[in-house]
């Protein structure tokens, strides 16, 4: 069992009252719900897509693209985001859509001063694998490998493609991801309708369902965690449903315990 140490006082609370919480919860299991993988309600096809990365008072952090395409019955679906001061975030995934969405295999890189931890990560969702490459403070390389029974609902490198085909009038939607921080962990997140709000593109006028993603940790930490302040800040999307959905805005850190940062479709290119 994990033993936590708190000390000082938070809000008025003890440290006694914080450490009776912990003892009772130590005694309790707290298991992640089991949830289904999100049904296909619009397949994936071929794109080619371009984005930015603002912060959400609307300065330029990043610039980059979205790739993706279709064959044997997989899709791949490559993110790219180059940072203005050199560092890079670089995300391919690998998913079924029969039916249902289903991981295959992410790659995820994310280097250099925007982040606070460089980190190589791969999840193989059919054997179960998750290596982790990743430098510690003193800067020394780590490799990491573990084995874990990776639910259906993986959602690694999916959260766009699952917005668009989650259901307006479901009152939540659950998936599941595989966090490293570096160590993996099973979190779930919990995807809630929070009504719909008003977006123009010059004169066109648009409507977009916006989504709150809450991500519960689970198990003894994710009742600890909003106690010390460590609870994960929600992550938002919006998503226009008319004909062909589309997320036209994402807002959440990259990274745990990370900047929040506005991913949105980038301007029509300038010729040079």
């Amino acid at each position: 069992m994990s033993v936590l140490f708190i000390s000082g006082h938070r809000g008025g609370e003890s440290v006694s009252a914080l450490c009776r919480i912990f003892l009772v919860t130590s005694l309790i299991s707290f298991p992640l719900a089991r949830a289904a993988p999100v049904t296909v309600r619009y397949e994936e096809g071929s794109l080619h897509g371009f984005v930015e990365l603002q912060t959400l008072a609307g300065k330029d952090v990043a610039f980059g693209e979205i790739v993706q395409t279709v064959a044997g019955g997989r899709v791949t679906s490559r993110l790219v985001l180059r940072f203005l001061d050199g560092a890079l975030y670089d995300d391919t995934t690998v998913f079924t859509q029969k039916r249902v969405f289903r991981l295959v295999h992410d790659h995820l890189i994310q280097r250099g001063a925007s982040f606070k931890q460089q980190m190589e990560t791969t999840v193989d969702a059919v054997n179960g694998k998750i290596s982790v490459r990743y430098r510690d403070k003193d800067g020394r390389q780590k490799d990491l490998s573990q084995q874990m029974a990776i639910p259906e609902d993986a959602a690694n490198g999916l959260l766009f493609t699952i917005l668009k085909n989650v259901r307006p009038d479901a009152p939540e939607t659950s998936v599941s991801m595989v966090a490293t921080t570096p160590k993996p962990r099973l979190v779930q997140i919990r995807i809630v309708p929070g009504g719909y709000e008003n977006f123009s593109i010059g004169a066109l006028r648009l409507q977009a369902m916006h989504y709150v993603l809450k991500i519960d940790i689970g198990g003894i930490t994710g009742v600890i965690a909003p106690l010390i302040g460590k609870q994960p800040p929600d992550m938002h999307g919006w998503v226009v449903e008319t004909g062909s959905p589309a997320v036209i805005r994402n807002e959440g850190p990259l990274e745990s315990d990370g900047s929040i940062w506005r991913l949105q479709p980038a301007p029509a290119p300038s010729p040079r």
